[in-house]
């Protein structure tokens, strides 16, 4: 196992931990923001509790899919369950673009027809959920950065944090000047906000399924690297794409100086340094090849795919 390899397991169990907490803490304010929208008989805030209530699902899954990751790989699974903390990605980004559309349909409604809300109830319960959002985010910030399901998770809070903000803003402005188009004109801006999160989530899950090269690594500067690596001549049929966020595997064909056999091994070994080290990249598939083989009838390495 490989140095990233080790860090990316190790990481496994401090992101669950994440996760649980920014469940306990969303799933609490589904109730509280409910309740409080049913008293103080605000749209604003019940369609906020039925944001968070999508957030809570959501994070459920992403937890879900991180302890499905864990598990080890087996004959049938040979990369384990590693994707599945994409798919729930995926799925977290399926369920952000779905809200967003609700938030814009509420809000077509609300300028049709304005609700009556009781401003300080409303005021009160929105800055509790603002609380409780920004010690979801200070939770899930740090993972987000490596860790695409994470992200997920993270934009949902993200999201739940704007919500709040534009329901307490919404709140004061009903207060002071009765004025209560300002309620939609804010959801529609928070949606919009929302929006782009989502959209970058769905394009990046879909990258790594398609098994695209990560965005944050240069092909050509990895071959010109593994050039320099002494014996190695060329590199050609070079394959480079994402198990999962952070984990990055790869294959090629390496063209080498005719060597024994076990000095071939040393150049092995350099070719994984390098791609550890310099590039993160944990799991590789080297074939070598050395031009005298390919006019030899005896050994012909490069014909063998």
């Amino acid at each position: 196992m490989t140095s990233h390899s080790r860090s990316h397991h190790s990481a496994a169990g401090a992101n669950q931990r994440r996760l649980l907490l920014a469940l306990a803490i969303t799933a609490l304010m589904t109730v509280v923001e409910l309740a409080g929208g049913l008293l103080a008989n605000s749209l604003a805030l019940l369609g906020d509790a039925g944001h968070m209530f999508t957030d809570t699902m959501a994070l459920g899954l992403a937890v879900a899919a991180l302890s499905l990751a864990r598990k080890p790989a087996s004959e049938t699974r040979t990369y384990g369950f590693h994707r599945a903390e994409v798919l729930a990605a995926l799925a977290n980004g399926a369920i952000l673009l779905a809200v967003c559309g609700l938030i814009f349909y509420r809000a077509y409604q609300r300028f049709v027809e304005p609700p009556e809300v009781r401003g300080g109830l409303m005021l009160g319960v929105a800055g509790i959920g603002l609380a409780a959002n920004l010690a979801g985010i200070l939770v899930l910030r740090s993972a987000s950065r490596e860790n695409l399901n994470i992200r997920g998770a993270f934009l949902h809070m993200w999201g739940d944090t704007i919500s709040s903000l534009g329901v307490i803003l919404a709140g004061v402005i009903i207060l002071v000047t009765g004025w209560t188009v300002v309620d939609p004109i804010i959801s529609v801006f928070i949606g919009l906000l929302i929006l782009r999160g989502a959209v970058k989530l769905v394009m990046e899950s879909g990258d790594i399924l398609l098994e695209a090269v990560p965005r944050h690594l240069d092909l050509a500067r990895i071959n010109s690297a593994l050039r320099e690596v002494p014996g190695v001549r060329d590199v050609h049929d070079v394959h480079l794409w994402t198990i999962t966020s952070g984990l990055y595997a790869m294959s090629c064909h390496l063209l080498i100086e005719d060597r024994m056999v076990s000095e071939s091994g040393h150049i092995v070994e350099e070719v994984n340094r390098v791609l550890d080290r310099q590039f993160g990249i944990g799991h590789t598939t080297l074939q070598l090849e050395c031009q005298e083989c390919q006019s030899s009838p005896v050994c012909r390495l490069s014909d063998r795919h």
